[in-house]
């Protein structure tokens, strides 16, 4: 009997706020534990939360661009719960008036199949402490709690682990794109559950669902798919039953393993919170925040498609973010010729050196202009692709234009044929052996003879006259 696993994704995305969602407190990662911290997210009695605008506006354009409804009239809720790490003993979220409902997300599977999954909601809440587990001993840091956060719940849309994969790389693509996180799994400022369940091939109704928590990686969150899917499919052909619970991944053995049993909704004991006043938000504000929506990557990366005839591969590359879509888009500008030259050249050499110095196209010290200008050259003949891969890295590290270094070196390409004839006949006497070769049938040799040319020429010959010359002279 065949299954298949049925998926829906609950996304944490940590809003890059300076203060947390109700103190002035810092939101910086990384310093000492339990230094962001004060009376209102210690949860001391008698002080009142007061809401951060600026998380509230990048909440909203969370949900705008999920396609999302904003609620015109919004509410926070206490969700109760005790952890060490929650020192309320409640977190302020919300419960049956979400800010962002309804929405959904497009995005290209690797065969070109257009995958759309549905939102459910994508509501504000404040982020939890940190638990610090050392021997028998627990460590509580709240720097995290009251941290801002969107979590962004799809519907069970998804039916295999790729439709899975490539949801929550759009979703993380996107927040980059309108600049509300950093998504850095590493830091925890995105964070994923998955609600897997199975079901025969062909049945509509849902089998029971598992929650699984700690994945902090793309690698993690498949291998834990994987395991759970295996795991539910082996107990329904046993006979046995999946019970409804929450299983954490473990990454040492790629399994997961229950940690608790699923609670319900009235687990939690959710209110309206006393303390905060509902929202009120009128068409005007949320069509404002709209207009500051960016090209969003799908959009993004179809236009680039159409615009400048770009393979589909290049341009799921040169999409993933924004900075690198918008430096792409500038070298174009500038250069005026193929896009796709344009393309090839940023996919190889520019991010491979940003690769290799681990390093983002914001930092890299070479501006568009410059890159187009090397293009530009090679165009015009002036300079072959070994002389621009060889000057390429005096560019990254002087900053200096492409023709001001060729120029200064004395690189500019030997296009004058009666120059290049000389030296290609000087090559054949001193190779009787390969001309032999060639003019028995072993017309491979050329390559041989072409690259005894360049080193002639010390790399100036234009390799396309180099091989008419010695194919006419070898053949004449």
């Amino acid at each position: 009997m065949e299954y298949e696993p049925v998926i829906g994704l609950e996304v944490h995305v940590q809003l890059n706020t300076k203060t947390k969602l109700f103190c002035h407190c810092s939101t910086q990662f990384g310093v000492e534990p339990n230094a962001n911290t004060c009376p209102v997210c210690m949860g001391y009695p008698g002080v009142l939360p007061r809401l951060n605008k600026e998380a509230l506006e990048k909440a909203i354009l969370v949900g705008l661009s999920l396609n999302c409804k904003v609620a015109n009239y919004t509410k926070f809720d206490r969700k109760s719960y005790f952890y060490p790490d929650l020192p309320k003993g409640y977190q302020i979220s919300q419960y049956d008036m979400p800010l962002n409902y309804e929405g959904h997300l497009e995005f290209e599977m690797p065969d070109g199949a257009i995958k759309k999954v549905r939102i459910i909601r994508a509501h504000l809440e404040e982020d939890a402490g940190k638990l610090i587990h050392s021997g028998s001993v627990s460590y509580v840091d709240l720097n995290r709690a009251g941290v801002p956060l969107v979590e962004i719940v799809s519907y069970p849309d998804m039916f295999n682990i790729d439709e899975a994969y490539y949801y929550l790389q759009t979703l993380r693509n996107t927040m980059k794109y309108i600049g509300v996180s950093d998504v850095n799994m590493e830091e925890g400022s995105l964070r994923v559950d998955a609600n897997v369940s199975v079901r025969k091939k062909g049945d509509t109704k849902l089998g029971t669902k598992v929650e699984i928590k700690n994945m902090n990686s793309f690698n993690f969150l498949r291998k834990a798919l994987e395991y759970e899917i295996k795991r539910q499919i082996s107990l329904l052909e046993k006979g046995e039953r999946v019970v409804q619970e929450t299983r954490l991944f473990d990454v040492e053995s790629g399994k997961t393993f229950t940690m608790r049993t699923k609670e319900e909704a009235e687990d939690y004991r959710y209110f309206p919170d006393p303390d905060l006043p509902p929202v009120v938000l009128d068409n005007e504000y949320i069509n404002s925040l709209k207009k500051r929506l960016p090209e969003l990557p799908y959009q993004k990366y179809r236009r680039f498609i159409e615009q400048y005839n770009l393979p589909k591969y290049d341009a799921q590359i040169l999409t993933e973010t924004r900075e690198l879509a918008d430096y792409f888009e500038e070298v174009v500008k500038n250069y005026k010729g193929d896009p796709k030259k344009v393309s090839n050249w940023i996919m190889s050499e520019v991010l491979r050196y940003l690769n290799e110095a681990n390093k983002e196209i914001v930092e890299f010290t070479v501006k568009p202009h410059q890159i187009a200008d090397l293009l530009k050259l090679m165009d015009e003949n002036k300079i072959n692709i070994k002389i621009a891969k060889t000057i390429f890295p005096e560019m990254i590290q002087t900053a200096k234009d492409a023709s001001k270094i060729v120029e200064e070196r004395g690189l500019i390409q030997v296009s004058d044929e009666g120059q290049i004839e000389e030296i290609c006949k000087l090559v054949l006497q001193e190779n009787p052996a390969e001309v032999e070769k060639y003019k028995s049938g072993k017309t491979n040799v050329i390559g041989f003879l072409v690259g005894q040319v360049m080193k002639k020429s010390q790399g100036k010959a234009d390799p396309k006259l180099v091989n008419q010359i010695l194919s006419k002279l070898l053949n004449s």
